[in-house]
């Protein structure tokens, strides 16, 4: 008799839950101030990394970027990202980190701790991708996509996690990729390690929401391909190839609104929904159908099938 009220308990609270969202969708989303919270950033001398630094500049956050370069002949460096964010009005702190060495994080972590203060929001962007065939890959590069692209979120983490637990506030926001959701040819070992980012973000929060620790938030950004450079000329049928200033904003945003998954565009959603259903040979045609193609410096340009 128990489990069968458990169940009709459930039942009800899963349609509480719908009604909830329905109304949520007509009403305005309530969004976070953090003027004066520190904003720790990975990956911040390019693309989407120096892009977020912007908005938060924008919103008067106190921001600490790490790269692996300081400046850069034909990228930007965390200097150029820091002097746009003094521009705007930000006190914009620089650290040069190599996030695939787990003993520089840990010292430039001790450091800020020590010299600025506790981190309020931290955002795992540091990422690496090679993008060549699997037989391809070099043993050296499989590590450095795990070091970077996820080990180096428990480093991190682990470093900034304990002050926000101590004051119960904080968010931690996990820059995935669609790549975490669906596997592509050529990116196994990326593939592989954005899986990891996203398993990463769904344990670690329910594990703070089983210790009690709700006033600290968790995000994670999930977009398809994004025109950063990051790989060179980005192609699919199907879905669009993204701006880096627009999965800036609606990454600043999903924080603010305190979003848990955020998937750019939001249509991958039905998608992904439907890969769950749809038998693999139906999946198996829609990735042919899709002719995503692109090129690294480790691979030219070649059609994925």
């Amino acid at each position: 008799m128990k489990v069968i009220l458990e169940y009709i308990s459930l039942f009800l609270l899963a349609i509480y839950s719908y009604i909830e969202e329905l109304i949520k969708l007509c009403m305005p989303v309530k969004r976070k101030s953090v003027s004066g919270d520190i904003v720790l950033i990975t990956g911040s001398g390019h693309g989407i990394g120096r892009l977020t630094a912007l908005e938060f500049a924008k919103l008067q956050s106190i921001l600490i970027l790490w790269d692996i370069n300081k400046v850069h002949i034909f990228l930007d460096g965390i200097e150029e990202t820091a002097e746009e964010c003094r521009k705007l009005g930000a006190k914009t702190f620089t650290f040069v980190v190599d996030c695939s060495k787990r003993n520089e994080i840990y010292a430039a972590a001790e450091e800020v701790k020590t010299t600025i203060g506790d981190v309020d929001i931290l955002i795992n962007n540091a990422g690496v991708v090679f993008g060549v065939e699997f037989l391809e890959l070099q043993d050296h590069q499989i590590e450095k996509t795990f070091d970077v692209n996820i080990l180096a979120h428990f480093w991190i983490t682990k470093s900034f996690l304990p002050a926000m637990m101590k004051k119960n506030y904080g968010h931690i926001a996990t820059v995935a990729s669609v790549c975490g959701h669906v596997g592509l040819t050529y990116l196994v070992d990326y593939c592989a390690s954005k899986f990891g980012a996203v398993g990463f973000h769904e344990c670690l929060t329910v594990e703070l929401a089983s210790l009690g620790k709700d006033g600290i938030k968790t995000s994670c950004l999930c977009p398809v391909f994004v025109n950063t450079g990051f790989v060179q000329n980005p192609s699919t049928r199907i879905w669009p190839v993204l701006k880096p200033e627009y999965v800036a904003k609606t990454f600043v945003d999903g924080i603010l609104t305190n979003k848990k998954m955020i998937l750019v565009p939001s249509s991958v959603k039905t998608y992904l929904i439907l890969s769950k259903f749809l038998p693999q040979r139906v999946i198996s045609k829609i990735n042919k159908m899709q002719d995503v193609q692109f090129y690294t410096k480790f691979r030219s340009g070649t059609k994925m099938d």
